[in-house]
């Protein structure tokens, strides 16, 4: 059985629904989720209560550790203490020894040695070799960029950030006839001036947002489902793809192209298919 280390910081419904939409799923990929831990402790926000809530429903083993407070305590930049954080979260969590782990939802950057020590797995909404930042930055550089394409990937956390080995990724294709129309009203226009005036309502980048939210739960469902059953290997910072018939369609960055898998699973649920 595949055990699971569960990071997020828990604020919002996001948050939630990922964790609900895996937990609920567990059963179908012979997985089990170990641990969750989050940098809020209890009481520190309403977000990530309900989270909280959620975990307990589940009867889920809960660890906490308040970024917020540590940093009050050492002051200064977080970014300055991030490994001296890290170490601390390693001590919390060292009687438990995870396959993989998952940051979902989880605000912070981890060190180094956090990397080193747990395979980390981090949710990037875009390709490999698309843009980094966040989904926000990433929706406007696709505008920006008159993209064709997008997707999400499932990458390995290290010290660079959104760009660690490839362990899986769905393409998004953005060249559609529901979103031709909104191109076409794009044109020429001015994309700066565009997100100053209508910012996330601007109905282009709500479609993009869309296209690929909807992708992003299976992604990580069908990654955990593929090292459950050994079609990638994770160790030493590094991906190995055991099964390649399992891509179906190619692989061009590393790691394992899910796409067919995602579309099965999206029409087993009854999901308007991609």
């Amino acid at each position: 059985m595949l055990r699971i280390g569960w990071f997020s910081t828990g604020r919002g419904e996001g948050s939630r629904g990922l964790l609900r939409f895996v937990y609920e799923r567990l059963a179908d990929i012979d997985a089990d989720i170990d641990f969750v831990f989050s940098n809020r402790a209890p009481g520190e926000a309403e977000g990530s209560d309900e989270y909280f809530r959620l975990v307990s429903q589940y009867g889920l083993p809960l660890i906490t550790h308040s970024s917020t407070e540590f940093r009050r305590r050492r002051g200064g930049r977080f970014a300055e203490h991030r490994a001296e954080y890290d170490a601390e979260v390693q001590q919390l969590l060292a009687e438990h020894r995870p396959d993989v782990c998952v940051l979902a939802g989880y605000m912070l950057i981890a060190s180094g040695e956090m990397c080193r020590s747990f395979p980390l797995l981090n949710l990037h909404p875009a390709l490999p070799d698309g843009p980094i930042g966040t989904w926000q930055e990433v929706v406007w550089q696709l505008i920006e960029q008159r993209a064709t394409r997008t997707g999400a990937m499932m990458h390995l956390a290290t010290e660079v950030v959104d760009r660690g080995p490839v362990v899986s990724y769905v393409t998004v294709p953005l060249n559609t006839p529901e979103l031709e129309p909104h191109w076409r009203e794009l044109g020429e226009r001015d994309v700066a001036e565009i997100k100053g005036r209508q910012s996330e309502d601007y109905e282009l980048f709500r479609q993009i947002r869309a296209e690929q939210y909807r992708r992003e739960p299976y992604l990580l469902l069908e990654t955990l489902r593929a090292l459950s059953n050994g079609a990638i290997a994770l160790g030493s910072g590094l991906v190995e793809v055991t099964r390649a018939d399992v891509s179906g369609s190619g692989d061009p960055f590393g790691g394992l192209c899910l796409d067919d898998q995602i579309e099965e699973a999206m029409l087993r649920d009854g999901a308007p298919p991609p």
